[in-house]
Formats: structure tokens, sequence, C-alpha cells
């Protein structure tokens, strides 16, 4: 016979599951710096919640690999070695080309067309200067495309490579003083219109890996 959880039960699933969104969120957008100090004290001021639901989340984020935990305790948001940053590059380089184009046969104008906006509002950040805006925009440009795809594992996958570089896509940022949006984002846009499958999965390894690369060298 099922039972009903207890409310305390209900309310803490609900706050940790709370503060794990937020956070993952801010990591993942490059709202926090490489090397960024969290505490559980802290969290549960931020969030109003007591220790244990800032414990599951923060317990979950670092099995996802966007939180790290040192042997003293400590927990930060990832510094990531170059050898690290090559090897999150090439996962990018793998996934993201299949994602894109296993979504190509569903990429109707609609679409195409929603991906231009989005390109739009990644231009608008760069000119504001608005490091988490165009990162939050450009994640949000690839992430239309591969919900097409229809491959929800493998989506998946790619956003928690995303999650472990939001930091040092910030980092990033700033060394580049990107000035205007991606330009393999219009070759991107190209291929979807031209229904070139080759094209797009050169343009779309050429545009996640690149900039990590430099960042890398």
């Amino acid at each position: 016979m099922l039972t009903n959880p207890r409310p305390t039960e209900t309310g803490a699933a609900v706050a940790h599951d709370r503060v794990y969104r937020v956070l993952r969120g801010q990591i993942m957008h490059g709202e926090l710096a490489p090397g960024h100090a969290l505490t559980l004290r802290g969290l549960g001021r931020e969030f109003n919640v007591s220790m244990t639901p800032a414990r599951e989340a923060v317990r979950r984020l670092v099995s996802e690999g966007a939180l790290f935990l040192s042997s003293s305790g400590r927990v930060s948001t990832p510094e990531l070695s170059n050898e690290r940053i090559e090897e999150l590059a090439a996962i990018r380089a793998l996934l993201e080309p299949e994602l894109a184009a296993r979504a190509l046969p569903r990429a109707h104008p609609a679409l195409i067309e929603r991906m231009g906006t989005i390109n739009g509002a990644i231009a608008q950040a760069i000119h504001r200067r608005d490091a988490v805006g165009y990162i939050r925009s450009n994640l949000e440009f690839h992430r239309t495309l591969y919900l097409r795809a229809q491959a929800p594992a493998m989506l998946a996958l790619a956003e928690t490579v995303w999650l472990q570089l939001g930091p040092t896509m910030r980092a990033l940022y700033g060394r580049l003083g990107k000035t205007e949006a991606p330009g393999h984002h219009r070759l991107i846009l190209a291929a979807l219109n031209a229904g070139d499958e080759p094209g797009l999965r050169l343009a779309v390894r050429a545009d996640v890996t690149q900039g990590l690369r430099l960042l890398a060298g």
C-alpha cells in the first residue's frame, strides 16, 4: 500500500530541488567565477533553507562535476586545467555535431527563425558586455536545435559538459573580448536552411571548440 510522504519530507525535497536548479543555472551560465567558494551556511541564508537541502543540492552538483569538493571539505566551482578543457572540448566536438545532424530533418523554418532571433539576442548581450547574458543565449541557441534531435540521453550528456564548463566560459568571454556574435552561428543557420548535414556538422564542431581551445592554449 502506497503512503503519502510526510509534509516535512515533501518540503525538504522541494527546497533541495529549488536550490539545485537555481545554483545549477548560475554555474552553467557563468554567474560564478572559477574557484568561487560556497558554504552550506551561506547557501542556507541565500535561499532561506536549512542546511539539509543545501547539502543535498551541493552533493548532487558535486556528482555532476559542477562543483569541486576538496579533501578538506571546501566546496568551490571548478578551476579546470588545460588538459580538462581539451577533454571537455573534445566531448562537445563528438556529441554536438551528432545532435545537430539528428535534429536537421526536423529543423523547420520556424525553428531556424527562432534560432536567428536568439542569435540577435547574443549580439545584444555582447554589445552590452553582458557575459552571463551571452553565455545563457549561446546555450539557448544550441539547446533549441538539439531538442529537435529527440535524443534526451545525448542532450543530458551535453548539458553536463556545459555545466562543468560554465565558470570557465565566463573566463573565456573576458579573455576574448568579444565584439560581435559568433560567426559560426551564421554558418549553422545557413547549413540548416540548405539541409546541408556535412556543413552543419563542421560549423557546429568549429563553434563549440574554437574558443575553448584558445583558452587551453
